[in-house]
């Protein structure tokens, strides 16, 4: 019973826990046991909420009371520890903020709490969120459950770790480049990026470059992504970002008449054999079904690399943030990672404002492009988990810069379009392979629909490491 709570989904857990079949304590011992037994060799939790089984006791005597219950009454769930939860450790993976406890919630936090949930534990990162691999000084390194020796990605990769493990149900996760939509790559699990603002990012940390970050939900299933969703999004008077109307949505009812396109390469940098065959197996399973696919081609990818024009970006916005948390601080406190982004040359005015116009070029491409498409399926990542601390990736006979891992990702960051990352795939050596879904800004139930299309045929659904 156990293995069945572990690997059940938030929503099966939350109708479960209604209809009395499981208690919200079983459910919270039974992931608590879980991270006793798993967390170890993966290292994806920092932190259990000390409080976790009291409220689970709470939520069961609800039930018992015949209450009106919230959508997601006793269901636990974890939160990346960037991200502020009142009275748990919040230390954003880094000594400089060692033992810190916010007074709190984030503003997401506070939503899935008033849906219901319970806090379950926070999730490693790397130093302030800023790797595509999760490691820092203060809560070490995390490992992928499919193969130790890899990377569950970053920066939301202790999440990812934990979902794909059966420590979490659900969680919430941060991303500026890639951080939901790579580490569930890694780890086979599925996560949405919803359009920027959608979901408030009111207290995460850092809040710059606030135009490229987003909070995110990631799961086992695409309902459950729905779900999370739905209770996150809206304005909280507070992100100034966050301004779109709750219930709007530019999305297409008609599942069955969504035209999409597919597109591997140009546009992402290069893309091994595995993952490209993965997105074409996703494209022909979508055409079986009935639905209008074809490849395409987008000449603002082509034109304007979306991963140079990011790092000409962000570096002039973050920096800033990273100089104040550290001044003072010893060589001694600081990670690799945030030594290096304190090193990097400021961007000169000039190559600023000319990125700035290739990123306003790119968001008319693609204004251009789902004008007469949907949906575009794409790879999310261009490799299988790889292993720690790889400096340069092997792709098709070219060797490119570590930083390529987020060539397929950060185009929609740049342009604030809704991605949703979900497993299709295996590597010949037994890794997830995921595939990347995008759709038009403010339009999430297209991307949602589609992927709950593709899960529906996937070979690779329900499977689950064996660790």
């Amino acid at each position: 019973m156990s293995t069945d709570i572990i690997y059940s989904d938030a929503t099966g857990l939350a109708e479960l826990i209604r209809s009395r079949q499981l208690s919200p304590v079983e459910v919270v011992q039974a992931h608590l046991d879980r991270i006793e037994a798993v967390n170890p060799k993966i290292n994806a939790i920092v932190t259990v909420a000390e409080r976790a089984l009291a409220q689970a006791r709470s939520a069961e005597a609800a039930v018992m009371r015949g209450d009106d219950l919230p959508p997601l009454h006793g269901v636990p769930f974890t939160v990346k520890d960037s991200i502020d939860t009142a009275d748990v450790l919040t230390q954003r993976g880094s000594p400089i903020f060692a033992g810190r406890i916010p007074q709190t919630d984030a503003v997401s936090v506070a939503r899935l709490k008033a849906a219901g949930a319970i806090v379950l534990a926070k999730t490693n990162l790397p130093e302030f969120s800023y790797s595509t691999e999760t490691d820092n000084l203060l809560t070490g390194r995390s490992n992928n459950p499919w193969n130790l020796d890899r990377t569950p990605g970053g920066s939301s990769g202790g999440e990812s770790a934990a979902i794909a493990a059966g420590l979490s149900p659900l969680g919430l996760g941060t991303d500026l480049a890639i951080s939901v939509r790579g580490p569930a790559a890694q780890t086979g699990i599925a996560a949405l990026k919803a359009t920027h603002g959608r979901i408030p990012m009111t207290g995460v940390w850092p809040r710059v470059p606030r135009r490229f970050w987003h909070v995110g939900p990631m799961a086992r299933t695409v309902r459950d992504l729905a779900l999370a969703y739905e209770l996150l999004a809206g304005p909280d008077g507070a992100d100034a970002f966050a301004i779109s109307p709750v219930r709007f949505d530019a999305g297409t009812a008609a599942v069955d008449s969504l035209r999409v396109g597919w597109l591997v390469e140009p546009g992402f940098g290069p893309i091994d054999a595995e993952v490209a065959a993965t997105v074409r197996a996703a494209a022909e399973a979508l055409s079986s079904i009935g639905l209008a696919v074809e490849p395409v081609r987008i000449p603002a990818l082509e034109r304007d690399f979306a991963l140079d024009v990011f790092m000409r970006l962000h570096v002039m916005e973050l920096k800033p943030a990273f100089a104040e948390a550290t001044a003072g601080r010893g060589d001694e406190e600081l990670f690799a990672i945030s030594k290096r982004m304190l090193a990097t040359p400021d961007t000169s005015i000039q190559d600023f404002v000319e990125a700035e116009q290739a990123g306003e070029r790119l968001r008319d491409g693609f204004a251009d492009y789902f004008s007469r498409y949907d949906a575009l399926l794409a790879p999310v990542l261009p490799i299988p988990a790889h292993e720690h601390r790889a400096k340069t990736f092997d792709i098709n006979g070219q060797t490119v810069d570590a930083t390529y891992i987020m060539g397929a990702t950060v185009p929609f960051n740049v342009t604030g379009l809704p991605a949703l990352s979900l497993r299709f795939g295996t590597s010949s050596a037994g890794l997830p392979i995921n595939v990347q879904l995008i759709s038009t800004w403010l339009a999430e139930s297209t991307v949602l629909n589609l992927a709950s299309l593709l899960e529906s045929v996937s070979p690779v659904r329900n499977q689950h490491p064996g660790i």
